[in-house]
């Protein structure tokens, strides 16, 4: 039999030869109709590839940390009502993954993104070892929505809310209005949620937050940092925490996943060779939320606790992910070069075209830091994961005012972005912006 690795998935629908389709953890599963049997298939283990190449862990880091504390988890889990806001996303599935097995009663998802909730839904009613709660519903809504509103009232809350609806890349600072929708969903909506939870308030209230709130040089990192002091601001009304960690390997949107996408499609790879970045797993993502969120005392922002030996260059990790395609890099000096190249290779490539540049966008920040000067740091509580205990936080009035602030920029309509980062500025005086007219939609 002829053995082929397919790239275009058209062709994988109509080949006859035992083919591989790369994409994420699937395969598509062919039948060679001129053979007698089935052919035999080659998976790509994107798990395996993550633990291999990217965390150089065989188990996940927080596997200790959840077993040693399995009964403390299952105690605050187990009969409750959960409430999970973005959980169509890669760290809130992952989170709902590592909540499941604790038996919650009730899980109501809540989501924009429609195909992602019915991904979901297939990924854990096909999975062997979930058990998904009787009372499992997923709504398509927006979580500011008055429809949510009136469900959480009908209801009459939930004893865990966790909130993963938020605007995640840099990419999400191009221009004003781009910085607008970034503010409104990270933060506005965000308020507007804590102010619902005081009419029913919850046992636990876990918001995810960022590596990149720390010390932040991009207007994600900041809406971030802003929302860590937003919710801290109701630390006294419920039990709220919150998480930083560091880039999600192979999350939906992120860089490497777009890999599998480039290669379906017979596009070029691309990737900084000058930006090292920390990673966590899917599954270590999950863990880390379901800790802190059951865990955690209010006011505490939980983080991984990594070394900087452990940061990888991107264009690093693409070499690998090349290799284990059974291809040879082909560095391209250009996008033109990277896309005529790829647009010439026949079936069975040998090499496959990549392009490697330095990182010359707006809000790339040249290093990642889980807490910063002046913060009290607990590092001996649990074994893979270290726990801000205190920190220097503005007051509700001082959150007030700065929310105030943007609405009134906002409903004006020649506000410019310039001013938002002022308005930051004067509410966190250690954010460093530097705008440099250039954002990641205007590379490949």
């Amino acid at each position: 039999m002829v053995k082929c690795k397919i790239f275009d998935l058209d062709a994988v629908l109509s080949c006859r030869a035992q083919c591989i389709c790369i994409y994420k953890n699937n395969v598509v599963s062919l039948r060679d109709y001129n053979a007698e049997n089935y052919t035999t298939f080659i998976m790509f283990n994107l798990s395996q590839f993550i633990s291999t190449y990217v965390t150089h862990r065989p188990v996940s880091m927080f596997a200790s940390d959840i077993e040693t504390n399995k009964a403390q988890v299952k105690a605050e889990v187990e009969g409750k009502r959960v409430c999970v806001i973005g959980g169509a996303g890669s760290i809130g599935s992952s989170f709902i993954k590592a909540l499941l097995p604790f038996m919650p009663r009730q899980l109501i998802v809540v989501d924009l993104n429609e195909n992602g909730l019915a991904e979901l839904t297939r990924d854990l009613r096909s999975s062997a070892n979930i058990q998904v709660p009787e009372d499992y519903r997923t709504y398509t809504l927006d979580f500011a929505s008055p429809i949510f509103e009136r469900i959480f009232r009908e209801e009459h809350g939930f004893d865990i809310v966790a909130n993963f609806s938020a605007h995640k890349h840099v990419r999400s600072e191009r221009d004003r209005y781009s910085v607008q929708a970034l503010i409104e969903n990270n933060d506005i909506k965000a308020k507007k949620l804590m102010d619902l939870l005081m009419e029913y308030k919850p046992e636990h209230f876990f918001c995810v937050s960022t590596d990149k709130a720390a010390n932040p040089v991009n207007i994600m990192g900041a809406s971030k940092r802003i929302l860590e002091d937003l919710i801290m601001a109701y630390s006294a009304e419920y039990n709220v925490t919150t998480a930083r960690f560091a880039n999600v390997a192979f999350s939906n949107g992120s860089l490497p996943d777009g890999w599998l996408h480039r290669l379906q499609k017979r596009q070029p790879l691309a990737a900084p060779n000058d930006v090292k970045r920390y990673f966590v797993s899917p599954e270590e993502s999950g863990q880390i939320c379901l800790l802190a969120c059951v865990l955690g005392k209010s006011g505490e922002v939980f983080f991984p606790k990594l070394g900087e030996e452990q940061m990888l260059k991107f264009s690093d990790i693409c070499d690998d992910f090349i290799r284990e395609q059974g291809l040879q890099k082909h560095l391209c000096a250009t996008d033109e070069e990277a896309k005529h190249y790829a647009a010439s290779l026949n079936s069975q490539p040998q090499s496959y075209p990549v392009i490697y540049t330095g990182s010359n966008t707006t809000g790339e920040k040249a290093y990642e830091e889980f807490y910063v000067e002046g913060e009290k740091i607990n590092t001996t509580r649990f074994q893979s994961l270290g726990v801000v205990e205190q920190s220097r936080r503005h007051s509700m009035s001082e959150v007030n005012q700065l929310f105030a602030r943007f609405e009134s920029i906002f409903a004006r309509p020649d506000f410019t972005k310039a001013e938002i980062v002022e308005t930051i500025k004067s509410f966190i005086p250690t954010f460093e912006h530097e705008e440099k007219g250039k954002n990641l939609d205007q590379k490949m």
